[in-house]
């Protein structure tokens, strides 16, 4: 049998092949890499979540608001056609079924009463303590007082 003689085409080939294994080696990432990374991600994660959920709570106090103004618009609304706000009794229920007033016009809200964006359900306050009337969300706690996240948030008017 004869030696195989490789020429300058064989050889680049072989050199070729040699770089593309190592090439296909070096494709995949290790262990360290894949751990550097998810580490970073996390302390990006410990940074950014707070302040994101920070603003659901700020987003929420909006909400809230946004709410009570619409629910006091109804209340002006039933007012007007009865001449009267709802008693303390009747609360903000009277602006979704008919008490005994024959004057009532409503309902007054097209999907009925809401709940605060906490879960909890608004109060009425007739007479209010700063206001002829209030609205009143408990906040966060949905117990009365609070400061921060759990203040209550008041509408008179």
């Amino acid at each position: 049998m004869a030696p195989i003689r490789l020429t300058g085409a064989g050889r680049a080939g072989g050199i070729h092949a040699a770089r593309e294994a190592t090439r296909a080696a070096r494709a995949g990432f290790t262990l360290l890499e894949l751990l550097v990374v998810l580490l970073i991600i996390a302390l990006l994660a410990g940074y950014v979540g707070p302040r994101l959920f920070s603003q659901v709570d700020k987003a929420r106090v909006k909400s809230a608001n946004a709410q009570m103004k619409t629910l006091a618009d109804a209340v002006t609304q039933y007012r007007l056609d009865t001449g009267h706000y709802p008693s303390e009794q009747e609360g903000l229920n009277a602006l979704v079924q008919k008490g005994s007033d024959p004057r009532w016009d409503g309902p007054y809200l097209a999907k009925g009463l809401p709940s605060d964006p906490w879960g909890h359900a608004y109060l009425w306050k007739n007479p209010g303590a700063g206001s002829e009337v209030e609205i009143i969300s408990l906040g966060k706690d949905g117990k009365p007082g609070g400061s921060g996240d759990d203040k209550d948030l008041v509408y008179g008017f």
